[in-house]
Order: C-alpha cells, then sequence, then structure tokens
C-alpha cells in the first residue's frame, strides 16, 4: 500500500488526480460520453507509473466508482429533462448487476493479466472510434422507434452483455446497451440514452460494492480505499470529471457535432495505441 508521504505529496497527488478528471470531464462533455472510457485510461496510467505490481483490477474497481458519481449526475440531468424510464432503467440495471458478477470472476481469476485487459480495452476503445467515425460521417440510417417497455428477455441481453463488459473494462457498458436498445430493440435513441444512464448507474454501484468486497491485502495507491475501489485515486478523478463534464457540455452547443465525433474517433484510436505501446 501506498501511504500518501506527507501532506505536500498528498497535495501533488490530489491536484494532478483532479485536473486529469477535468480534462476527462470536458473530453466527456464535448463528445457526450459518460466518462468511465476515459478514467479507465488515466487510472491505469496513474497506477502502473505508481509501481503498482497489478493494477488491472484495482483500475477497473476505482474507474467503476467514477463511473458511478458520474452516471448520476447524467441520470439527475435525464430526470430534469423529463426523459426518464424508471422501469426500463431498473429491469436492464438488475440484468446488469447478474452481468457484472460474471465479469468480476474473469477479471479476478489468474488468467486476466495486464495483457488480456489491453487487448480487450483497446478493441474496445477501436470499437468506439468506428461508431463515433460512422456517426460523424452521418452515414447512419434512421431507425423506427417505438415506446413499448422493455421485455425481460431484452433487458437480460442489454443488461447482461453491459454489466460483463462493465466489469471486464471498468466502463458503464453504455457503448453496448445504447446501439442494442436503439438498433436491435428500435427504442428511440434519447429514451436508449435515459435507459442506459440510470442502468449504469445500479451496473457501476454492483461493481465497484463487488469489486470491494473482493479486494483483502491488495497494493493500493492510497490508504483511503476498500478493497480493489482506492477511494483516494478515485473520488478527485471523478469531482473533476463532474465539474469538467459542465464545462465540455457547453462548448458542446459551440462546435459542429461532426467536428466532434470525428476528433473522438481520432483520440479514442491514439488512446488505444498507447496502451498496447505501454503494455507490450
Amino acid at each position: 500500500m501506498h501511504l500518501f508521504r506527507g501532506k505536500s505529496s498528498a497535495m501533488i497527488e490530489i491536484a494532478i488526480l483532479l485536473i486529469l478528471g477535468i480534462i476527462a470531464g470536458i473530453v466527456a462533455g464535448l463528445f457526450g460520453l459518460g466518462g468511465g472510457v476515459l478514467f479507465t485510461p488515466i487510472l491505469f496510467f496513474v497506477l502502473s507509473d505508481a509501481g503498482i505490481e497489478n493494477p488491472v483490477v484495482l483500475t477497473i474497481g476505482s474507474s467503476l466508482f467514477c463511473t458511478f458519481i458520474a452516471a448520476a449526475g447524467s441520470s439527475v440531468r435525464q430526470f430534469q429533462q423529463k426523459n426518464f424510464f424508471w422501469k426500463d432503467g431498473l429491469k436492464v440495471g438488475l440484468m446488469g448487476a447478474a452481468g457484472v458478477y460474471l465479469g468480476k470472476l474473469v477479471i479476478t481469476s489468474p488468467y486476466y493479466s495486464k495483457q488480456e485487459f489491453v487487448i480487450f480495452f483497446s478493441l474496445l476503445l477501436f470499437y468506439v472510434a468506428y461508431m463515433f467515425y460512422r456517426r460523424g460521417n452521418n452515414k447512419s440510417k434512421i431507425i423506427k422507434s417505438n415506446n413499448n417497455e422493455i421485455a425481460i428477455s431484452q433487458s437480460l441481453v442489454t443488461g447482461g452483455l453491459g454489466g460483463f463488459v462493465a466489469a471486464l473494462a471498468g466502463i458503464g457498458g453504455g457503448g453496448v446497451m445504447v446501439p442494442l436498445l436503439n438498433l436491435l430493440y428500435k427504442k428511440h435513441f434519447s429514451r436508449a440514452v435515459s435507459i442506459s444512464s440510470l442502468a449504469i448507474v445500479m451496473i457501476s454501484l454492483s461493481g465497484w460494492v463487488q469489486l470491494g468486497l473482493a479486494g483483502k491485502g491488495i497494493e493500493t495507491l492510497t490508504a483511503f480505499h476498500w478493497g480493489y475501489v482506492d477511494f483516494g485515486a478515485a473520488l478527485p478523478l471523478a469531482i473533476g470529471g463532474l465539474f469538467g463534464g459542465f464545462v465540455g457540455a457547453l462548448f458542446n452547443l459551440k462546435v459542429d457535432r461532426r467536428y466532434l465525433q470525428l476528433a473522438f474517433a481520432v483520440l479514442a484510436v491514439g488512446m488505444a495505441i498507447k496502451l498496447i505501446a505501454e503494455v507490450f
């Protein structure tokens, strides 16, 4: 365990994570992201550079805590905008919690090392980059939507896959759930985003609680941790992310969305290459 070495060292560590959180929040707000896809690589780089021997599960648990805070804020905004579907969100979120449990079994096994984590997360970033590239080029077809409640079987597929991916990558799973709800089950995009936001609150909460209970006697960056969740590292990042998210959302309204989406596609590819170069 790395106790903060004196007040000056603690302040520097907190300031760096807060600044990184603000930057991540601005980027997330600009591109309409939940933040997990940015929190995970930031925490992985910070924990790796600090000399944590096995940073993967600690990264995932801490990132899920950050994602929980970001998703809660997003759901509050959806509620205020009267775009809130609590029944559907709860159904998908409950199924997502089960998916998280299965994912937790994978990441806490001896077979999920740095290499497997980086390969999986890099593939996820390439997928996100491709989706944003398509949106930026405005080639996607308009989906004819319906307003029916989500069936149990649909919530099982959507939440189960979303929760499983969330546990493997330390994200909310929205990148899986929104396309499934919108493209496969024909839910309006704004409805899909709202359902996903509430489900992510439950998925990320389930994730960091399960990983908090799972870790004992592990190496962490700070003394303020519970199992595989390092609150000392995650809280400044999450608080910075919340603040930066509001700033990014303001700029989002002033910049051509097409250019933003293409820019994030480039950023996602760059992060994937950086992750691969860091480990291989």
